[in-house]
């Protein structure tokens, strides 16, 4: 039985047969946020994780806290806009994994700030290199690691590859280059696992919910107001799920015998926490932003059903489709 360490000193129980032991991990973008959360998680399953990122302090910040949880992290500096230092991250696992690579997670993304310093300017208002700001390292980077993870997957018979995505890729959320990039991400996911099925590769698009990362906090969460961030946004965030979910996550979908009947599928945290029993570092729910009660809460007129309507009773999920508005 491994233990989670919870911020408050408290400790979350790991099912023993969540064991990723043995396992070569690659997680993009783990210097903060999401990424590291994901680290801490796997190495606390028992796998060599490898990260990237592009600041060597922040790295090895991440490094020394996988440490600390007695796991085992190898930090390598790479920026994911350039195509041989990607290159080179894989020479490097090869060399010194025999070339063996069983997950990699593509979580790298450079355009949080650059969003929310822009937060509710239009488009056309907007400097057009926004857009490589945005998806050069996150849908652009995503499909050359994947490209060079899935040559080495393919070469072994097996492998999982979880693109991080957000619901941003079904509806409008921050802005144009956000929504495409994270459309794109998820119809990436879903392509890979139709030509990697055949060779036991699974690749699925995971959806975080409101995570309460460090620039979220810097940005929305610590700031008396923010251009284009109402209250209600704020108080989403301010609800939301710890940079260790999507990485409790991840370890129970890679120990799932069933893992390939959910390949080139949208996955979201609050699903698969519900699924595999999982609960926040802290102890809390994950939160479900598809249920009932939390979408009339976001409704002013509506708002007073929220407190009667019970917590399960969901948005079914043929209705995100539909909710899509594009047929």
């Amino acid at each position: 039985m491994r233990l989670n360490h919870c911020a408050n000193g408290r400790h979350y129980k790991y099912n023993g047969r969540m064991s990723l032991s043995g396992w070569v991990c690659l997680v993009t973008g783990a210097s903060r946020g999401i990424g590291r959360g994901i680290a801490l998680q796997l190495s606390e399953a028992g796998a060599t994780v490898y990260i990237t990122g592009r600041q060597e302090t922040t790295l090895k910040q991440t490094a020394a806290q996988v440490k600390e949880r007695g796991g085992k992290c190898v930090p390598v500096i790479c920026d994911s806009t350039k195509d041989k230092d990607i290159e080179d991250v894989f020479e490097q696992i090869k060399r010194e994994q025999k070339g063996r690579l069983d997950l990699l997670v593509n979580n790298a993304y450079a355009g949080v700030q650059a969003i929310f310093e822009n937060m509710g300017v239009k488009f056309w208002e907007m400097d057009p290199s926004i857009w490589d700001s945005i998806n050069n390292t996150g849908l652009r980077g995503h499909y050359f690691f994947s490209v060079h993870a899935s040559r080495m997957m393919v070469a072994q018979g097996r492998g999982l590859i979880v693109t991080i995505s957000s619901m941003g890729g079904l509806r409008y959320l921050f802005n144009v280059p956000y929504g495409v990039g994270k459309a794109a991400c998820d119809r990436l996911a879903a392509d890979m696992a139709v030509e990697l099925k055949g060779r036991g590769v699974a690749s699925v698009s995971l959806w975080p919910g409101a995570v309460q990362t460090e620039l979220v906090s810097q940005f929305v969460l610590e700031k008396e107001k923010t251009q284009g961030v109402d209250n209600k946004f704020k108080e989403v965030f301010a609800n939301g799920e710890s940079t260790e979910v999507s990485g409790m996550c991840i370890v129970n979908l890679a120990n799932d015998k069933h893992l390939m009947s959910l390949t080139g599928k949208v996955l979201l945290t609050c699903d698969l926490a519900r699924r595999y029993g999982i609960q926040d570092i802290d102890g809390r729910t994950v939160a479900d932003y598809t249920s009932l009660k939390f979408l009339l809460s976001q409704v002013p007129y509506l708002s007073w059903l929220s407190v009667v309507v019970p917590s399960f009773l969901r948005l079914p999920r043929f209705a995100l489709t539909l909710a899509s508005n594009r047929f």
